[in-house]
């Protein structure tokens, strides 16, 4: 039997005793003898961990020099440009393209990174789709429907006249293949489009005089492009192109009886209630309006997969940031703009009903002649019924019940 404990000092040795007490045997031969042979087997069974521990430790130093390349490999070192299509005093537009640059360098510890650029900064704003497109850029931040004139399809991933207001549009995109149908669109463009922002429905702008009827609107020089230019020329209204630094000084000098801007935070920044103090609601060609980030199709896929699912999680976050925001700022934003000055019209029945009617006639003649058009039209068309369907149930009285209650708080 082996001691179970050897004094190294050779004095003693502990043998378990038959009453599982420890017994000490003194410095007698035998008790020599147990304690030489512990002591050999001890040191061979330290170089035996020595040695297993050394080969262990390169083992693991192998796995680690082995590992490396493949974790290099999944989070490489990239650099992106992102040209934006608004100025940076629109903080909230623009800032959209910065909360997703923040999100994609935290999550990579700097290894992704996206430089957003203001409008003019590289390309013009309304050129930011073009310099992606043409790789000038790997991205762009801007609002499809600025490039409707090349065909009528890029404004559908944005907004429309009476289509969907900001909700109904983001569970379109979300949830009713809204994402991937316009995706099949600007895939043929060499672009991939994620949501990246809402702005909410916007106002319907700043007049000089009242409107009252439709014949009001004949001759009205009206700063509005796009498609609800389109609409309001079938009505009488001489669309007009102005860019945003341009807009104040029309007004002023009566170059222009009307323009339409965004809403009550970005509009208060040009004070137009000074000069054209209507503020006509709602804008009705935008209802919920979606802002998008874009990238050059080659590129995004280039990246590993994990960069794109990191991709796309950071713009949908970006994307309910921007309309979180302008809800939360919207409302001082209006308080303010009456109390300086403007003062809020709603455009009438009367001229709700011939716009859209109006808009419907720009349809037909567009699904007839624009099978891509109408297919991404007819998807938003569907849904549209079955939203506003069910918003007109719990959203819209409860919202009625308690907009009513708010009536003692005038702005």
């Amino acid at each position: 039997m082996n001691p179970v404990f050897v004094d190294r000092r050779a004095t003693a040795c502990i043998y378990p005793g038959p009453d599982r007490e420890d017994r000490v045997v003194s410095n007698a031969w035998p008790c020599k003898r147990s304690v030489q042979i512990a002591l050999r087997r001890n040191q061979l069974d330290r170089r035996s961990f020595i040695t297993k521990a050394g080969l262990a430790g390169t083992a693991a130093a192998a796995a680690t020099t082995l590992a490396a390349p493949a974790i290099a490999q999944s989070t490489p070192k990239i650099t992106w440009r992102m040209t934006s299509s608004f100025p940076k005093s629109l903080d909230t537009i623009y800032g959209g393209a910065e909360v997703l640059s923040k999100m994609l360098s935290e999550a990579t510890d700097g290894n992704f990174t996206i430089q957003p650029f203001a409008a003019g900064e590289i390309v013009p704003g309304l050129q930011a789709a073009d310099a992606t497109i043409a790789g000038t850029v790997e991205s762009c931040h801007t609002v499809s429907y600025y490039y409707w004139g090349k065909n009528p399809t890029w404004a559908l991933g944005a907004a429309v006249p009476f289509a969907l207001n900001a909700r109904g549009m983001n569970a379109w995109h979300y949830h009713g293949g809204g994402i991937d149908l316009f995706n099949e669109f600007l895939g043929a463009q060499g672009l991939y489009g994620l949501p990246g922002g809402n702005t909410g429905v916007q106002m319907g702008g700043w007049f000089r005089k009242e409107i009252n009827t439709v014949a009001d609107l004949q001759g009205l020089k009206m700063r509005i492009g796009g498609f609800a230019g389109k609409v309001v020329e079938k009505l009488g209204v001489v669309p007009q192109q102005i860019a945003g630094g341009d807009i104040y000084p029309s007004l002023e000098k009566g170059t222009i009886d009307a323009a339409e801007w965004v809403g009550p935070y970005d509009d208060e920044k040009l004070g137009f209630q000074k000069v054209a103090p209507y503020y006509y609601y709602p804008g009705w060609w935008e209802g919920g309006p979606t802002v998008h980030f874009l990238f050059n199709k080659a590129k995004f896929e280039e990246l590993p997969k994990n960069y794109q699912s990191l991709l796309r999680t950071a713009a949908q976050a970006a994307d309910a940031d921007m309309l979180q925001k302008y809800d939360y700022k919207n409302p001082t934003a209006i308080k303010s703009l009456v109390a300086n000055g403007a003062q809020l019209r709603p455009f009438s029945q009367e001229i709700l009903s011939a716009c859209y009617d109006k808009a419907q006639e720009v349809y037909a003649e567009m699904e007839a002649g624009n099978a891509e058009f109408k297919k991404i039209w007819d998807s938003i068309k569907a849904f549209r019924n079955d939203h506003y369907l069910n918003m007109q149930i719990a959203e819209y009285n409860y919202d009625t019940f308690m907009m009513i209650q708010q009536r003692g708080n005038k702005l």
